[in-house]
């Protein structure tokens, strides 16, 4: 049987009534993801794995939950999850043009959802989350956690894979060992979606934003806005709503580099190309600071 049709067998019995169309949705580089039609006239978003780590599908169900208990952002429902799919409700997307309402309102819910926080940094339930699977168990502090679960770890992919030069990956070992050096603030954890470039953003017909596939972990909150910064598709709206009601430390734009290492390097051992040489930058940026 296809992966189409076996999703589709699987989220008609779990929802108790039978898929009648299904179209591809593209976007994303790890999972399968359609629209689906149900007989009794429900739209569900809904996306398999041919081959998940285990507890993928519930990770991001317990990450979504998680953002909404803040109350501070809009995500969608969780209809179903299993070890191999995850339905979603449909959110019906409007146009994203240059809305300064829309933009204005997401970066003052950003800001609350940092500002829910998080028990410490790292997750409860020290799932792995993203595409490489990086570890989030809990940390004191942000060098802390930052170090042994992102810089490390992903120091060790990149040997493996051979993505990066021996003196890039010794680098960012070096990196990791004097993150206290580097002049970011010292705050408490905060409620991150993990994950924030504009493409895990929706904005519906009403203009309200939507958050999707977070990777969500207790961070420093400079981490999300460095991914926001890393692809762009955020309004200049949304970036001063979100320092007025949560204004940034001194120096935030030049640690921004520091911030990018972890999806950058992520990015070279998936795809190679311009993301090695964007990894040697962001590491003399980071160099710089302190």
């Amino acid at each position: 049987m296809d992966v189409r049709r076996s999703l589709e067998q699987r989220v008609g019995a779990a929802l108790g009534a039978r898929v009648v169309e299904a179209a591809v949705l593209g976007g994303g580089d790890v999972s399968e993801a359609y629209r689906m039609g149900l007989e009794d006239g429900r739209m569900v978003f809904a996306k398999t794995h041919r081959n998940p780590p285990p507890g993928f599908f519930a990770t991001e169900a317990a990450s979504l939950a998680w953002l909404g208990e803040s109350g501070a952002v809009r995500v969608p429902s969780v209809l179903a999850v299993d070890d191999a799919s995850l339905v979603l409700e449909w959110i019906p997307e409007g146009r994203r043009s240059a809305d300064v309402a829309s933009e204005a309102a997401f970066g003052a819910e950003l800001a609350a959802l940092h500002a829910a926080g998080a028990p410490y940094f790292g997750r409860v339930d020290r799932a792995a989350t993203t595409s490489r699977s990086l570890p989030n168990e809990p940390a004191d502090s942000w060098a802390e956690f930052f170090a042994t679960n992102r810089l490390l770890p992903l120091a060790r992919l990149a040997a493996e894979a051979s993505a990066l030069s021996d003196a890039t990956i010794a680098a960012i070992e070096a990196m990791a060992g004097r993150l206290n050096e580097l002049g970011v603030p010292a705050e408490a954890p905060a409620r991150l979606h993990g994950d924030l470039w504009a493409g895990n953003r929706l904005v519906d017909l009403d203009g309200h934003s939507w958050l999707i596939d977070p990777a969500a972990f207790g961070g420093h909150r400079e981490f999300d806005l460095a991914m926001m910064d890393l692809f762009g598709g955020f309004g200049p709206e949304c970036w001063a709503a979100y320092d007025d009601v949560a204004p940034l430390a001194d120096g935030w734009q030049a640690r921004v580099p520091l911030h990018q290492l972890a999806p950058l390097i992520t990015h070279a051992i998936k795809f190679g190309g311009a993301y090695v040489g964007a990894v040697d930058r962001a590491l003399a940026a980071a160099g710089r600071l302190g």
